[in-house]
């Protein structure tokens, strides 16, 4: 293993911009999906049991002795899926995931013709802080992804480089709209976390990035005026959906009581498309055939004789997956440090040219 691993988080090429990525109709029908179908649940909800698990999948070791709290990331963004696994959910939107032009425009960036269709999902938010410390997205491994294995341990293997042997290739078109006033692009480290960032910057209406999320730390720029990115009352249930006082406007409750209204021009939608990727035949076949896979018992075994060689003292937890105490042990271990110059969320309007 590297001495600094965070010098291999490096996506497969630098991300490209796109503008126009979806068509104004395609935009409109997701859209029409998005507050048809919702209520819609926190990211926070939907992939984490505990706060410590949190701190597992972005950048900074837990104090000793400190317990997290919810309350320390809770963040006003949600989360619906439209497709996943292969599968779209909704035929209204087959052009939108089943994408000849998303395709392609992967088969470029990885420079190969095996790309899978794998899920297209939507970020919905109102005024919010940053999307919490940088990050990278939680990948998959041959044998192990988000259904038989939690985020949290998914971007601990990621993070550590000692599983690079099973980590699939991914690749996501995203592509944001927002126009208000106060921030909301898109922070990344496309040189490495030693390296400075970049700040794709809105507004943005269709533009967007072709990137291999899992290798790049990144993280989204707070938007919408300052007080009102924490709701007085968010909590980890809460939930967003079409505000039915108006046509365009999205609320968010906890329970039965509205805890905030976002107009059309502070709602900031994200759209993200994603695909796995095969260099070859060989590749795609031994990821069809199993022959090669890795189970969870094997990732702790691996994890567990990595922590004896570095000599750590532990008692192997009988639940690795929820033992926080160990959870916060692989943080310490396998964190990576914080990326260079995480810039400050903006709290005044863009300047106009």
């Amino acid at each position: 293993m590297p001495k600094d691993i965070a010098s291999t988080f490096l996506p497969v090429a630098p991300p490209v911009i796109v503008d126009d990525l979806y068509t104004e109709d395609q935009h409109r029908r997701m859209l029409g999906v998005a507050r048809r179908e919702g209520p819609w649940d926190l990211i926070l909800a939907q992939y984490f049991s505990s706060p410590e698990e949190v701190i597992a999948t972005t950048t900074g070791a837990p104090v000793e002795g400190f317990k997290p709290t919810w309350d320390m990331f809770m963040n006003p963004v949600f989360r619906g899926y439209f497709a996943r696994d292969g599968v779209n959910y909704f035929p209204e939107l087959d052009d939108c995931f089943y994408n000849p032009k998303f395709l392609n425009l992967v088969r470029g960036y990885w420079n190969t013709p095996y790309v899978e269709c794998d899920q297209l999902m939507c970020n919905m938010q109102g005024p919010a802080g940053s999307g919490g410390a940088p990050h990278v997205d939680g990948t998959q491994f041959r044998g192990l992804y988000a259904h038989n294995a939690p985020t949290w341990l998914l971007n601990t293997m990621a993070k550590s480089g000692l599983f690079r042997r099973w980590q699939a290739k991914k690749a996501q078109v995203i592509a944001w709209y927002y126009q208000g006033e106060i921030g909301g692009g898109f922070h990344y480290w496309p040189n490495g976390p030693r390296e400075d960032p970049v700040c794709l910057e809105a507004p943005m209406w269709g533009r967007g990035v072709v990137v291999e999320n899992e290798m790049m730390f990144h993280t989204a720029q707070g938007c919408g005026p300052v007080d009102q990115r924490r709701p007085a009352g968010l909590a980890i249930h809460s939930k967003i959906s079409a505000d039915p006082e108006t046509s365009d406007g999205w609320r968010i409750m906890t329970d039965d009581k509205v805890v905030a209204k976002i107009p059309a021009n502070e709602f900031r939608l994200l759209l993200h498309w994603g695909a796995t990727v095969y260099s070859d035949l060989a590749e795609l076949k031994l990821a069809r055939d199993h022959s090669d896979d890795i189970t969870v018992d094997m990732a702790f075994d691996i994890f567990v004789s990595d922590l004896r060689a570095r000599g750590e003292i532990f008692d192997m937890p009988t639940d690795p997956v929820r033992d926080t105490n160990f959870i916060n042990l692989l943080s310490r271990v396998y964190d990576i440090g914080k990326p260079k110059n995480v810039p400050e969320d903006p709290v005044a309007p863009r300047l106009v040219a």
